[in-house]
C-alpha cells in the first residue's frame, strides 16, 4: 500500500457533495429488484393432469356435486392465484439516477476514507497469493478493485480471492461501490471519473 493514495473529501467536486442520497437507494432497489428470477411458479386446475373423468355421479350420493378431481379441494388439485414465472419484477433507472447514485456512493466511501488511488491494479506473476498479499496490504474487510483494463494474468490471480471483486471502470456502479467496504482504483480510471462529473 505503500504507493496508495487515500482519497479526502476536500479531493472531491462539489457535484459529488451535493448529491442527496435518495438516489443510491432507488438504484440500488432497482438492483435488486432487477435481479430477481422470477421462477415461482404454480399449475391451475386446467394445468394439472388428469380429472378427464366425473369422480362420482351428480345425484344420489349424498355428497356434494364435483365435476373434476383436480379442482383446487382436492388433493393434486390444481392453486388458486397462485404465483406464476410472467411476473415481471424489473424496475427502470434513469442513466442520470445511475449516475448521481454512484456520485453518492463514492462521496460516502471518500468521507470515511475507503477510497484508495493507485498507479496500478497489476498482478504479473498471475499468482493468487501475490494477489492476495496486494489485497492484505491495504488491511480492509473487503475490496472492489477498478482496472482500467484487466489483463489474464490480473483476472487469474484476483479469480478465487472471495473478498475481492475486479471489475473495469464500466462496471462501476452505486450498488457495487456501496456494497464493498473498501475501493482500490486506479490512476487513470480515477481522473476519468472526477472529469465526468
Amino acid at each position: 500500500m505503500s504507493n496508495a493514495t487515500v482519497v479526502k473529501t476536500a479531493d472531491l467536486p462539489q457535484s459529488f457533495l451535493e448529491v442527496h442520497p435518495h438516489n443510491l437507494y432507488l438504484y440500488c432497489k432497482a438492483y435488486m429488484a432487477n435481479l430477481r428470477a422470477s421462477s415461482a411458479h404454480t399449475k391451475n386446475r386446467s394445468a394439472v393432469s388428469g380429472g378427464g373423468k366425473k369422480p362420482f355421479a351428480q345425484k344420489g350420493g349424498g355428497r356434494a356435486r364435483q365435476g373434476s378431481i383436480r379442482a383446487p379441494q382436492f388433493r393434486g388439485g390444481g392453486v388458486v392465484f397462485g404465483p406464476t414465472n410472467a411476473k415481471n419484477y424489473t424496475q427502470k433507472v434513469n442513466k442520470k439516477q445511475k449516475r448521481l447514485a454512484l456520485m453518492h456512493a463514492i462521496a460516502e466511501k471518500v468521507a470515511n476514507g475507503k477510497v484508495f488511488v493507485v498507479d496500478s491494479i497489476s498482478i504479473e506473476s498471475g499468482k493468487t497469493k501475490d494477489a492476495n498479499a496486494f489485497f492484505n496490504s491495504f488491511e480492509q474487510r473487503d475490496i472492489l478493485f477498478v482496472k482500467e483494463l484487466i489483463d489474464d494474468k490480473t483476472y487469474l490471480a484476483f479469480r478465487n480471492l472471495q473478498k475481492c471483486y475486479l471489475i473495469e471502470p464500466n462496471e462501476l456502479n452505486g450498488y457495487l461501490a456501496a456494497a464493498f467496504h473498501a475501493i482500490v482504483i486506479e490512476k487513470s480510471v480515477w481522473e476519468n471519473l472526477i472529469k465526468e462529473s
